[in-house]
């Protein structure tokens, strides 16, 4: 199957799938885009809705822009998506990966969701931020003062992103929400995976053998049965 390309504003976007009346907007994470192989087996998988995906700058065909990836922006693209979703289709879905499910916690809490799917969601970007911060002795006092520090995982820790990070927490998720997480996923702890499904009524599942990033055979397989048995 394939997408539609096009713009919403000046944010790429692609739309998959045959006219209906209900639409989920996917998010991608960091090092993706809008044709992320996980969006193209959700359009496969429900071929009664419309798949909405777009691109976060840095990324895809924002990747040598001028805009940065940074949360407060990221969130004001994702808001952009969700109106024009929301003012075309009747009923709007919610599908994210990694860092966008961070991104839809922040941007759709007071949204009318129908349904949400977060595959290996980043659920507290604070804890994940802390976290490389000891995987690679940055203290807060250095962060502080150099303002933004490369990592050898390819991320930038910013104190301006840290900031923003802590000063809005994520208390309010109140839509109908399945989980999916690989069992070696070493980069969102299991605890804190665990703590959201059970604080907000989510239902997990666990994938095991999995890593953070579904993209071998048998973890797009277990992605696609997963999205079969939730849909």
């Amino acid at each position: 199957m394939e997408p539609q390309f096009f713009q919403i504003k000046t944010i790429p976007a692609a739309l998959w799938g045959f006219p209906s009346e209900r639409v989920i907007v996917a998010v991608h994470g960091a090092q993706s885009s809008k044709t992320d192989v996980p969006f193209r087996l959700l359009a496969e998988t429900f071929p009664h809705c419309q798949i909405l995906s777009f691109d976060l700058p840095e990324h895809g065909d924002r990747k040598d822009g001028p805009i940065r990836c940074k949360p407060p922006v990221c969130v004001r693209d994702l808001s952009a998506v969700l109106d024009y979703a929301e003012s075309r289709w009747a009923s709007v879905g919610l599908f994210a990966v990694s860092m966008g499910a961070y991104f839809s916690l922040l941007a759709c809490r007071e949204r009318n969701i129908c349904h949400a799917w977060f595959l290996s969601p980043v659920v507290d970007m604070e804890r994940l931020t802390r976290d490389m911060m000891g995987w690679f002795q940055i203290s807060e006092t250095r962060l502080e003062a150099e303002g933004e520090i490369p990592t050898p995982m390819g991320q930038t820790l910013c104190w301006d992103d840290y900031g923003y990070i802590r000063r809005h927490p994520i208390d309010r998720w109140p839509f109908p929400t399945d989980i999916l997480r690989g069992s070696g996923d070493t980069l969102v702890a299991e605890e804190t995976v665990s703590a959201f499904a059970e604080r907000f009524s989510c239902r997990l599942r666990i994938a095991e053998g999995a890593e953070h990033w579904f993209h071998t055979p048998p973890e797009l397989d277990e992605l696609s049965r997963w999205l079969r048995e939730t849909g």
